[in-house]
């Protein structure tokens, strides 16, 4: 009697144990039809709002070193958006008052004068040191040695380019470009090979994800926003910020965060112009990088309104800089300072058919030797650099 007892109860609680079994498969079996319902809807909706079926976009798009001038942003979309540009017209809400800006323009030939590929890459990264140290608005690399002059002509073109400079702006681009950013702007590439190795800018707009900052540089997102309104930025946060403006995927933007209100549950932003940051928070915001052709398109293809109103030229063969005063260089807008190559500027205006000039002097308001009495027969341009922005920076008044 006992073990008929114990038989039945066993019997119960096996029943009851497929009971609950059965429940629970139809309860994921419910979830699961729910969740594919919601697919179709989705993607019903999705194609009355034109967005079609979402293919999985390329995530890099390769550098064509031969064709494509890398400054133009035509081929990469790691450039930022500047003032001047027309996508920034569209994006920035107003323009923002105009600030004086600093210039530098080196020769990409700099790279050839090098032994090894490592080498090439950390002279890139001490010019792109002393750019952001010394607050430098753009950097103009351009040929002088006459090899994109030379193609243009032969070819009939304007595309031309040579490898030298195309690395040099690379390098310069990347190093600029927040780290959190540059595994979505930057493809696989040889010249960026080595760029593990070279010291970090660690500029102002550079930010960890902890901080707490008004203004951040992100990527337009490919993820579309809930409501199908706007952009979504990747700000290096843990959630995208979501914009107003419509903007096309892989755009570097510029966003100034709103404050939150307590309920709200994501993050907004509007984007502005690059300089907004230094006007209302005195932020030091990188640099931008421009190729040129050659030594005339440093003139011609200036992005500023009105050109660069303050030329400076260097060489050994200039003015001493200690018989210039502040009161010749502290007045203007936008100011370049050119260096040479190997050969010098001297050079350049030789591989150029373009210029009418033979004296370089007679392109630049001043043409200075910023280290005169210098004990070395040749100072290269990565020296160059760093002594004529330090020599410049109290005579320019440079903040």
């Amino acid at each position: 009697m006992a073990s008929l007892e114990i038989e039945n109860i066993s019997n119960a609680v096996e029943n009851d144990k497929k009971r609950k079994i059965d429940e629970v498969e139809k309860v994921k079996k419910k979830k699961k039809n729910k969740h594919l319902d919601l697919e179709i809807v989705r993607n019903k909706n999705d194609t009355k709002n034109s967005i079609g079926k979402v293919k999985k976009q390329k995530k890099y798009v390769e550098i064509n070193t031969a064709k494509e001038d890398i400054s133009e942003g035509e081929n990469t979309k790691n450039i930022k958006i500047t003032e001047n540009s027309e996508v920034s017209k569209k994006v920035a809400t107003k323009k923002a008052k105009e600030l004086p800006t600093v210039t530098i323009a080196v020769p990409g030939s700099i790279l050839d004068n090098t032994q090894s590929p490592e080498f090439r890459t950390y002279l890139a990264g001490q010019i792109a040191r002393a750019a952001c140290i010394y607050k430098i608005d753009e950097i103009v690399v351009f040929d002088d040695v006459g090899e994109q002059t030379n193609v243009m002509v032969a070819n009939k073109n304007t595309e031309g380019g040579s490898k030298t400079c195309k690395q040099l702006a690379v390098i310069l681009q990347y190093l600029e470009c927040p780290q959190y950013l540059r595994r979505i702007l930057f493809p696989i590439h040889n010249f960026l090979k080595y760029t593990g190795v070279l010291n970090p800018l660690d500029a102002p707009h550079h930010f960890r994800q902890e901080d707490n900052v008004p203004f951040r540089e992100g990527v337009v997102s490919t993820l579309p926003p809930k409501k199908g309104k706007g952009s979504n930025v990747d700000v290096g946060l843990r959630k995208h910020v979501h914009v107003e403006k419509c903007l096309q995927p892989y755009v570097r933007v510029t966003v100034k965060l709103i404050p939150n209100s307590s309920d709200s549950k994501r993050q907004n932003g509007i984007v502005v112009a690059p300089s907004t940051p230094k006007i209302e928070a005195g932020i030091y915001w990188g640099y931008t990088v421009r190729n040129a052709k050659s030594i005339n398109e440093v003139f011609t293809n200036c992005p500023y309104s009105g050109g660069y109103d303050l030329k400076i030229g260097t060489s050994d063969k200039g003015r001493s800089v200690d018989e210039v005063n502040s009161d010749e260089l502290s007045k203007f807008k936008h100011a370049l300072i050119c260096f040479g190559g190997v050969h010098g500027l001297e050079s350049a205006l030789e591989a150029d058919p373009n210029i009418g000039e033979e004296n370089p002097s007679s392109l630049f308001n001043i043409y200075l030797n910023t280290c005169p009495n210098q004990g070395s027969r040749t100072i290269r341009t990565e020296e160059a650099i760093l002594i004529t922005l330090a020599e410049l920076r109290s005579k320019m008044k440079l903040k």
